[in-house]
């Protein structure tokens, strides 16, 4: 398969896996608003954001929306997007690479962008996520007014690449849309409701038993199409009973009504110019003001609540946890919320802040504006407001003393079983059973204390706890400051032993 090749391409590939693991803990400017479940706000730069968040949420994400700098050569306020391009390419690989580690199997990844990069995109794209998995490219009419004073042409539009993590991903269905279904009419004022006449009456491939005359009611006999009709003479007696099959006027001939009522959703298509249905800039601005503070400028580039309605009611089912790690001003988190699906927001700067926090506080509040009213949304949830916090390691490679019980487990449980920590803490070492095997964590929280009772230590009275409280029987691995028990009693009891921190690659 093709690849691109740029400046750095090698050390961009090992950018994710050098990205220290920092533990996340709750923000200076608060921790939890409303009930505080389920949803998550972080301030930090999203390549170390993604590193702290993926033990907690490996394989759990169903859809990834990211609307990426650009690298338009233009100055934002909140984005640097004058990257040269093997900068930006390197600044997207990695992120690209953590990103797909957090897809459920059955997830998928949006990726909004434009011309200057969306070629180069795609390929790399194809790279990550393989491209067997490339869903779709569609077309978002971003504008809803040409620039008349374009040199060239006018850019009214936007890109959406669409992966799959695996193949076989299938989309939602979308709700009917009045003018792809103004076809359906009820002139006999139909019980049923909207109909029309016209769906296919053959069958697609010869068949004998299909192959018969049909007589209407005036005693004429209607021929067979070349390949039969769809149906055998009982099930199309049935039918006719029924009204599906109605006779022209002249006898003639026969149609099948289709009733409005039994059509079910359209499939996405990758033009997506219905204004109405997925907005446009100008009116994303618009929708930012009420959730600007005083003295705070709006963000330059957001996207309009519609847009962010369609993909999350094509990509995602209730109860859903949707991820956007360019979060901006944080219209994947309210339209998210509003309609029921759980999120992820990670945004650098100051406006995670200035701008999510408090269109998010305003969004459980039951604030009204952008797709409030379609969904009827009246409020209510919460989320958590988390930041980066220290390294699990220091500098010499030692735990650093920031590091608590959770943020430890959830980084060895990863590297063991390659899966999310989900568990609570219980109080006990057993994380947890994976695959048979059980692993412990001797760990209070600060490795300074050497002494064997502090329960760093794999000891005979450790072991001996941990047969009364917490055994497994099959194989065991159990992580730890020290072990003061030998090779043959760790072998009958089933343990491998790895010592803190040194067992543990940075």
């Amino acid at each position: 398969m093709p690849t691109l090749d740029w400046l750095d391409r090698e050390a961009a590939f090992r950018t994710a896996q050098q990205v220290p693991t920092r533990v996340l803990r709750p923000h200076t400017a608060g921790h939890t608003f409303g009930d505080g479940r389920d949803n998550l706000l972080v301030q930090g730069d999203n390549l170390q954001a993604l590193k702290a968040l993926l033990p907690f949420y490996r394989g759990r994400v169903k859809c990834i929306f990211i609307d990426p700098p650009y690298n338009t050569k233009s100055a934002f306020e909140h984005y640097d997007d004058n990257l040269e391009h093997s900068q930006w390419l390197s600044m997207m690989l990695p992120r690209l690479q953590l990103l797909r580690e957090f897809l459920r199997e059955d997830g998928s990844i949006w990726v909004t962008i434009d011309d200057n990069e969306g070629h180069y995109l795609k390929v790399l794209m194809d790279e990550v996520f393989g491209r067997g998995n490339f869903v779709a490219n569609a077309v978002w009419r971003s504008s809803d007014n040409s620039n008349n004073d374009a040199k060239t042409f006018s850019t009214d539009h936007n890109q959406l690449l669409v992966y799959a993590k695996a193949p076989g991903w299938l989309p939602n269905k979308l709700e009917s849309v009045d003018e792809k279904r103004s076809h359906f009419k009820n002139p006999d004022n139909d019980p049923r409701g909207p109909w029309f006449d016209g769906n296919p009456l053959n069958s697609p491939k010869p068949r004998k038993n299909l192959q018969y005359l049909l007589e209407a009611p005036n005693g004429n006999k209607i021929p067979h199409p070349k390949n039969g009709w769809r149906w055998e003479p009982e099930t199309m007696a049935e039918k006719i009973a029924s009204g599906e099959i109605r006779f022209n006027a002249s006898m003639t001939g026969i149609r099948r009504r289709t009733y409005l009522l039994e059509m079910k959703g359209l499939p996405p298509s990758t033009l997506w110019t219905d204004l109405d249905a997925t907005g446009h800039n100008r009116q994303a601005k618009a929708e930012q003001r009420p959730f600007a503070a005083p003295g705070v400028e709006a963000f330059s580039t957001p996207k309009p609540e519609k847009l962010l309605k369609q993909v999350i009611a094509v990509a995602t089912n209730l109860g859903d946890l949707i991820l956007d790690s360019f979060l901006g001003s944080g219209t994947t988190a309210s339209v998210a919320h509003k309609m029921g699906r759980r999120w992820i927001g990670i945004e650098a700067g100051e406006h995670a802040v200035t701008h999510c926090l408090p269109r998010l506080q305003k969004v459980i509040a039951s604030e009204q504006g952008g797709i409030s009213t379609a969904v009827n949304w009246q409020g209510g949830g919460g989320f958590r407001f988390v930041q980066l916090g220290a390294p699990l390691f220091d500098e010499h490679g030692d735990m650093h003393p920031e590091v608590r019980f959770a943020d430890l487990a959830a980084f060895l449980w990863l590297r063991e079983t390659g899966t999310a920590f989900e568990h609570q803490a219980t109080g006990t070492p057993l994380l947890g059973v994976f695959e048979g095997r059980a692993v412990y964590l001797l760990y209070n929280g600060i490795l300074g204390d050497r002494r064997p009772e502090a329960g760093n230590v794999l000891t005979s009275a450790v072991l001996a706890a941990m047969r009364a409280g917490f055994w497994h029987d099959g194989p065991k691995v159990v992580y730890g400051e020290a072990c003061l028990l030998g090779d043959a009693r760790l072998a009958s009891a089933g343990i491998s032993f790895r010592q803190l921190p040194h067992a543990v690659p940075r």
